[in-house]
């Protein structure tokens, strides 16, 4: 039970949690029902940087998801031309996280980063399609030990206005290894190889270090899904 409520923190957090602490106790010196309000966001600022540890499948092959959040969407779309990744569409399972998903991203795959690229841009709401284009983004390539590339892309949100990277070209992951987060709300998408097919559905929830995107290795055909 203590694990479930005490989660750690990303270090990324500690900064933005002792402003919204500074302010509440601001608000509580002028009015107790604003202090109260000031330290349920604070509450909530320590819950959104929560790091919960997660258990990764290590199979060789397999793509995981690299955020917590919902399967937005999973259609055809050339990765970002900055990666320098050809004009040919791959599959793009893109994952959408709310204010109050987890947002500390992980590595879908095993593998070394063979291209890296920051690109500024807009904050439209990450939900829609068109924020792959325009929003501000941080593109990622990686190669597999098999020669697999894989690319996978942090956006920022409406609400998000920070994208946290902390790795470059030449660094080497592990699957499942955190490697980044977006601060308040955003999406990741993630290109697949030619001829993967995505293991997930639309509206699926899925979690970081955990769930199961795609299978490289597979020839299984693309996954649909039903609410029920």
């Amino acid at each position: 039970m203590l694990k479930t409520v005490f989660v750690p923190v990303h270090p990324a957090g500690w900064p933005f949690i002792a402003i919204f602490a500074c302010v509440a106790v601001l608000l509580g010196w002028w009015a107790m029902l604003a202090g109260f309000v000031g330290l349920v966001l604070t509450v909530w600022c320590i819950y959104f940087f929560r790091d919960p540890p997660r258990t990764t499948p290590t199979r060789a092959g397999l793509v995981i998801s690299p955020a917590d959040g919902v399967v937005q969407s999973i259609k055809p779309a050339v990765p970002p031309e900055e990666l320098d990744m050809g004009p040919e569409p791959r599959t793009r399972v893109a994952v959408f996280m709310n204010v109050f998903d987890v947002h500390v991203n992980r590595a879908p795959v095993a593998g070394t980063v063979s291209g890296a690229a920051y690109r500024p841009g807009k904050f439209l709401n990450a939900s829609l399609d068109k924020a792959s284009d325009f929003n501000e983004r941080q593109s990622l390539k990686m190669t597999t030990d098999d020669g697999a590339d894989i690319a996978f892309v942090q956006i920022a949100g409406l609400v998000a206005r920070r994208i946290l990277c902390q790795v470059k070209e030449g660094d080497r992951l592990d699957v499942g290894q955190r490697f980044g987060m977006i601060r308040f709300g955003s999406r990741v998408d993630v290109y697949l190889p030619d001829g993967t097919a995505p293991l997930v559905a639309v509206g699926q929830r899925a979690v970081a270090g955990e769930t199961v995107l795609a299978d490289l290795s597979s020839d299984e055909p693309a996954r649909t899904g039903s609410k029920q």
